[in-house]
């Protein structure tokens, strides 16, 4: 991420803190913003032009979004007024914005918990990855494909931020898709998400002890998304973004293979 971009993000982000009346049809319809940016390289690069005076792209804005609610038209007009690296970079900003307004609607959901465990079943289904991952399927069949696979066990937030999601890839995969949303959403709420792999299923005991030190570690609230891997063996497992943190039986029995053939 380039420094202008780091910029215009934190920009955009602090525009939404600040902004009232944002609901869950705020967030589609900065998805459906989000959409029309990718579905159109002329406009998105536009909006990202460095050489375009600022006032030039928020009347963009204003022209071709001038049908969505005040709200978002004004998160749009804050993005579209800051320095971009590129539009790529530009276009994942408006889907984060939505990510987080979804998220934000939905502050008593566990969207981030269900987005994991949607992953899971997608990790556990080749076809059902296949078939939201082909760029020859229809972009709106994959999103009712998601709305079916989830049911109504999900939030209304975690049913609009997947299948948005899927409409658009931009040659990204499904799960990495849905592990930046996750990021995205635990970021919203003040927590860093923890991806912890262990041979046997955690006491609530041993989640709390977990989360206490990797919050005393990362300097803040931690959520914990488990997954049972008997590769593993014995130990854990833990990765926070970039971070591994390997304490894995399998891991020092490997290290020991290479100490013994080096």
């Amino acid at each position: 991420m380039g420094s202008a971009t780091t910029q215009a993000l934190a920009a955009s982000t602090d525009a939404l803190a600040a902004a009232s009346g944002l609901t869950l049809d705020s967030a589609a319809e900065l998805f459906a913003a989000s959409r029309a940016l990718g579905e159109s390289s002329q406009l998105s690069g536009a909006l990202a032009d460095p050489a375009a005076p600022a006032q030039a792209r928020t009347a963009l804005v204003a022209g071709v979004f001038g049908g969505v609610s005040a709200p978002v038209r004004s998160l749009l007009t804050t993005v579209a007024g800051q320095r971009w690296s590129s539009a790529s970079d530009l276009l994942d900003a408006v889907e984060e914005l939505a990510i987080r307004t979804a998220a934000t609607a939905s502050a008593k959901d566990d969207v981030a918990g269900e987005l994991f465990e949607f992953s899971r079943v997608v990790a556990a289904n080749p076809e059902l990855e296949l078939a939201l991952g082909s760029r020859l399927g229809d972009a709106t069949a994959k999103g009712e494909l998601v709305e079916k696979v989830l049911g109504s066990s999900a939030s209304a937030a975690t049913s609009l931020i997947a299948s948005s999601l899927v409409r658009q890839p931009r040659e990204r995969r499904v799960r990495q898709l849905l592990s930046r949303a996750i990021r995205i959403v635990s970021a919203q709420a003040g927590r860093t998400v923890a991806t912890v792999h262990s041979a046997a299923a955690l006491t609530a005991a041993q989640q709390t002890r977990l989360r206490d030190a990797l919050a005393r570690r990362y300097g803040g609230e931690v959520s914990l998304n488990t997954v049972i891997d008997p590769a593993v063996v014995g130990g854990l497992r833990v990765q926070i973004a970039d971070d591994v943190i390997d304490g894995s039986i399998s891991a020092r029995l490997a290290d020991l293979r290479q100490k013994l053939a080096s």
